[in-house]
């Protein structure tokens, strides 16, 4: 249950923050920035790993970021096949 949660509160975190960083104005729900964020972090956080900076002192700064540019790139994914501007 823990898990689950910790995804949420995390999706809501990265895609609010994607969103936030992306130009113009997204026309999308916040049950659609969760599961985006939630995706773009599941993506960050592989890439990470990949590129060996996904454990590292302090808060992982790297991880975050590819998140949040994963994420991004997730909601420009949703955006383009709904057609929404």
């Amino acid at each position: 249950m823990g898990t689950i949660i910790g995804t949420i509160i995390t999706g809501a975190i990265i895609g609010a923050l994607a969103r936030f960083f992306m130009r113009g104005r997204q026309n999308i729900s916040i049950l659609w920035t969760i599961i985006c964020g939630a995706v773009g972090a599941a993506i960050g956080t592989w890439a990470a790993t990949q590129l060996g900076v996904a454990a590292t002192a302090g808060i992982d700064w790297m991880r975050w970021i590819l998140s949040v540019f994963a994420a991004m790139l997730t909601i420009s994914l949703y955006l383009g096949m709904t057609g929404r501007k």
